[in-house]
């Protein structure tokens, strides 16, 4: 069936890159390790008071498509404003999943649609190169902490089949 489908991975995924930003116009701190907390986001992050938007997970594999697209050598992952790169998974395919990245559980909340500052971040058509690869948000459901290396790990239980239980 499409949800069998949807639920089978080749792999587990990996935590390649975590970031936060403290506050608005301030460059990304990356760090090796956070904290994620439940219903708010990961800690030391200006997302951290709630929302569709709590933690944003981006590709690893989409990094060199992008800098093609944008015309650049290479992107560094703090220029695209996502809190954690990952490899290994496709981060669209946890869209309305759970998920569980070392001791912390999140559900995938919708895609990360990139916003006007990838023209400043990347240059002219800096916006329609992240077009596509901008990854996806998620909720954080259970506090737990997160280091470059963790294991993602699909759990494969979506949204709607639990709001019918």
């Amino acid at each position: 069936t499409l949800k069998d489908l949807m639920s089978r991975h080749a792999a587990h995924g990996r935590v390649t890159w975590i970031g936060v930003r403290p506050a608005r116009e301030v460059p990304m701190r990356e760090l090796p390790r956070v904290r994620a907390q439940a219903g708010r986001g990961l800690e030391g992050d200006r997302y951290s008071g709630g929302g569709k938007r709590q933690v944003t997970l981006l590709q690893a594999e989409h990094l060199p498509v992008i800098a093609g697209l944008a015309q650049r050598e290479a992107v560094q992952p703090a220029l695209l404003r996502r809190n954690l790169v990952v490899a290994g998974i496709s981060v669209l395919a946890l869209k309305n999943q759970r998920f569980r990245i070392g001791s912390a559980l999140f559900e995938g909340s919708g895609p990360c649609e990139p916003c006007s500052k990838m023209e400043t971040a990347l240059g002219p058509g800096g916006y329609n190169a992240m077009r596509g690869h901008g990854g996806v948000c998620a909720l954080v459901i259970e506090d737990g902490e997160i280091a470059v290396g963790d294991a993602v790990v699909a759990l494969g239980v979506d949204r709607l089949e639990r709001k019918q239980s």
